[in-house]
């Protein structure tokens, strides 16, 4: 049984609730991805910063991204796995909420990503007859 933490991109970037959209915009262009997650204290994941959202929300209404804080844009109920959850369960989640990420929590606390390209790798990887997805080959 393949495990979320086996496929998961460990500590990934994140932004505080505090910090400036401008801030994450520069992280979105430099790591060259479309999210990040929000955390509080201790890295516990408190939400979650689309592209999408600074744009319609930010930009799109004049706002100054500079003076603008991520908690104010962040969704709050951001998609997550539990670290020890089996992968094809965050797989299931991903196909019915028809997302590209799903964030990796151990209790509360991200420690990871779990992305649709780390998903396709994976089966693309797999030589062992094994579908990642749908178990051991017949």
């Amino acid at each position: 049984m393949t495990l979320a933490r086996d496929l998961m991109t460990p500590d990934p970037a994140y932004v505080t609730e505090t910090q400036s959209v401008a801030h994450a915009a520069r992280i979105l262009r430099d790591l060259d991805i479309g999210s990040l997650p929000v955390c509080g204290d201790e890295e516990l994941l408190r939400g979650v910063l689309t592209e999408h959202e600074i744009v319609t929300t930010c930009v799109a209404d004049g706002a100054d991204p500079n003076a603008t804080r991520v908690g104010e844009l962040a969704c709050r109920a951001p998609a997550t796995i539990g670290v020890d959850r089996d992968i094809r369960e965050a797989i299931g989640m991903m196909q019915q909420r028809r997302i590209r990420t799903l964030h990796v929590v151990d209790g509360r606390r991200l420690v990871g990503v779990i992305t649709l390209a780390d998903v396709t790798r994976r089966l693309a990887e797999d030589s062992s007859g094994e579908d990642v997805a749908h178990g051991p080959a017949a």
